[in-house]
């Protein structure tokens, strides 16, 4: 598995050949640096490659961060991820842009941090339909949850019962986007629908 660090940086729509608009997602994915090389013949016992992306000041890293990104020859980064069984063969320090990995036609998977949507109820996190109309006697019963439990058997509340609570905010996958364009010039990634997170947030894209 090979892949890419990014960023959202919006949404788009481009014809395709058959002259229908297709909405698509914009990525600034990389330039990443090779921050790690990991191999059998080293003490972590796999072959894996840590690549690094964004910039941050050397204030905001920790001193056992700054002496990994000076080995590497870089400056500190924001984000580091992992890769496996990466196709080519890269050593410490190299860039790895958004060409390298991807072609135009292929499908990759988009893991992001869903948006956070605070405390929400039942209708909004679960799709309920609340209690009953607004007539007969309920002032306020519109989005309410209704009964929760069973009688005196279970006597319970079961475990993982759908309820009000906090909402997005979560690692989310999105698999199989087509990859419609890259634009290597702007290290751009243009992909089929949308991805998860707010504009500006972090996106690790895999292959």
């Amino acid at each position: 598995m090979s892949g890419i660090i990014g960023k959202k940086i919006g949404m788009t729509s481009i014809f395709s050949a058959t002259g229908h608009s297709v909405p698509c997602t914009v990525i600034e994915a990389g330039p990443c640096v090779v921050t790690q090389v990991k191999s059998l013949e080293t003490k972590d016992g796999y072959v894996a490659v840590q690549l690094g992306y964004g910039e941050i000041k050397e204030k905001n890293a920790t001193k056992p961060m700054l002496g990994h990104f000076k080995k590497a020859g870089t400056t500190p980064k924001r984000k580091l991820v992992e890769f496996k069984n990466f196709e080519k063969e890269l050593q410490l320090g190299d860039e790895v842009r958004v060409e390298d990995v991807f072609e135009e036609g292929e499908f990759v998977d988009i893991v992001g941090t869903s948006k956070g949507k605070g405390f929400q109820g039942v209708v909004k996190r679960h799709g309920f339909g609340g209690v009953g109309q607004a007539t007969h006697g309920q002032h306020n019963r519109l989005r309410a949850p209704g009964s929760i439990g069973a009688a005196s058997y279970p006597a319970r509340v079961f475990k993982g019962l759908r309820m009000a609570g906090r909402m997005g905010g979560k690692r989310v996958k999105v698999q199989n986007l087509r990859v419609m364009k890259i634009i290597p010039e702007k290290n751009l990634l243009i992909v089929k629908g949308a991805v998860p997170g707010a504009i500006n947030s972090l996106l690790i894209i895999e292959k």
